[in-house]
């Protein structure tokens, strides 16, 4: 999902819903992020990843076997 509310009208990429341990999300994060190239956080279980990179992230995570709904127009 993309969202800007609340960043300045920045946007970011959302990712959640995934049944992972926090050791886990964190090694996902990190790899989603160098695939972006771009920065990033986790912040209650949400993957947040700078810009617009729905395309990109909804690819990844389809290769690593996840099933992907994208949200937000």
């Amino acid at each position: 999902m993309r969202q800007t509310k609340g960043r300045k009208g920045k946007g970011v990429t959302l990712i959640n819903g995934l049944p992972l341990a926090p050791a886990a999300l964190k090694k996902l994060a990190k790899s989603l992020k160098q695939k972006c190239g771009s920065g990033g956080s986790i912040k209650n279980g949400v993957i947040e990843i700078q810009g617009e990179q729905r395309d990109t992230l909804e690819k990844e995570l389809r290769n690593l076997g996840y099933t992907v709904k994208r949200a937000g127009g």
